[in-house]
């Protein structure tokens, strides 16, 4: 993935777990449950990889 392609997915993400939070927090029961940590657990992988080509550690991907 291109930063710029990252970037943008990342953004959606975020925008994703805003709206399942949110529905939470009005009563409501996602669809998957698990869906908000493998959300949150996706853009943690995302912004490590950013990270590590900042840096120049790791391996290419």
């Amino acid at each position: 993935m291109s930063p710029e392609d990252r970037r943008k997915r990342v953004a959606e993400l975020r925008t994703e777990l805003m709206r399942l939070r949110t529905m939470v927090r009005a009563g409501g029961a996602p669809e998957n449950p698990s869906q908000i940590r493998e959300i949150r657990r996706t853009i943690a992988s995302i912004l490590t990889v950013e990270n590590e080509e900042k840096l120049g550690v790791g391996e290419k991907r």
